[in-house]
């Protein structure tokens, strides 16, 4: 079985970062990811809050830049590998992935970060990629000169909402509330947007579609106004994330949002096992957090391999 120092799950912000200080430690680092390296960064249409780019940056560059860095110091990528379980093996770990092989690792760093929540409604799985989107990057461009409605009350709703604008002719933004919960800067860049109409107070019964197609919404008033329809063709939905933390939801303490609870170093409950990004107990997720939470945690995992050689030694 091959034996590596610190293996990282997870490509995203927080694991490029993880694996950048693992490997320019010295340190046998392996990231292994589902996908391409990036993470959900990849899909976003621009940052302009991550330090160094004053005029911004586009995510695919930014995660491409991440990455290219922590393979220059000599981080390895297996891309497209699913890691079904992690066992404690002494005080090492037994990785085995979804075709069966295995890595016996010293320590391992949770980065598998969050997926966006469903709405559970119908319509919302038989139209999903024919109408019915979780990323406005990927599909945004899809709905030039269209309607096209946003579901949600925060950072990344109201984001969207903004960058769907670029591309549709109207954006609602449905919430089941009757205020925003994004932060107040952002909410005043979407309410001074002629593209983007509010829809305060409005819950979605049901997606409707019609020759394979959504073309429209069925609202539910929660402050007792009429129930409407609502004719479009998309609906994007950004009604908050679930952490991806099934792989040490018996190994280690999970808040109960299923977050796994981490020191401030980034540590679980159980020795050798870290965890960072936005798999992790915190508010703010962004990439600025989720890169410091990999830097911190890949610190202590080398500290960590180093204390235990030096007492066998």
């Amino acid at each position: 079985m091959e034996t590596i120092d610190i293996a990282v799950i997870g490509g995203g912000p927080a694991g490029l970062a993880a694996a950048l200080y693992a490997a320019r430690a010295r340190a046998k680092t392996v990231v292994f990811e589902t996908a391409l390296p990036g993470g959900q960064i990849i899909t976003t249409d621009w940052v302009e809050n991550y330090p160094a780019f004053p005029e911004g940056i586009s995510g695919a560059e930014l995660g491409d830049l991440m990455y290219r860095q922590a393979e220059t110091f000599g981080a390895e990528f297996r891309t497209f590998a699913q890691i079904e379980s992690i066992v404690p093996h002494d005080l090492d770990f037994v990785l085995t992935d979804s075709e069966g092989a295995q890595v016996l690792a010293r320590s391992v760093i949770l980065a598998t970060g969050a997926v966006p929540k469903r709405l559970g409604v119908p319509g919302e799985a038989e139209y999903t990629g024919r109408g019915v989107s979780w990323c406005a990057t990927c599909d945004g461009a899809l709905f030039r000169g269209k309607t096209v409605a946003v579901v949600g009350g925060g950072d990344a709703a109201a984001e969207e909402a903004m960058f769907l604008t670029k591309f549709a002719e109207k954006v609602y933004l449905i919430h089941r509330r009757d205020e925003l919960r994004a932060t107040k800067c952002i909410q005043e860049r979407c309410f001074d947007n002629e593209k983007i109409e509010l829809k305060w107070s409005r819950t979605i019964r049901e997606i409707k579609g019609e020759d394979g197609k959504v073309i429209g919404l069925d609202l539910v008033a929660t402050n007792g106004e009429p129930d409407e329809f609502l004719p479009l063709d998309g609906v994007f939905i950004f009604v908050g994330v679930e952490p991806k933390s099934a792989l040490v939801a018996g190994l280690c303490d999970l808040d109960d949002g299923g977050y796994v609870k981490i020191d401030p170093n980034g540590l679980t409950s159980y020795p050798g096992l870290y965890a960072a990004g936005d798999v992790t107990v915190g508010e703010l997720k962004q990439v600025v957090t989720a890169a410091a939470g990999g830097a911190s945690a890949a610190f202590e995992a080398v500290r960590y391999i180093d204390d235990r050689l030096c007492s066998i030694g």
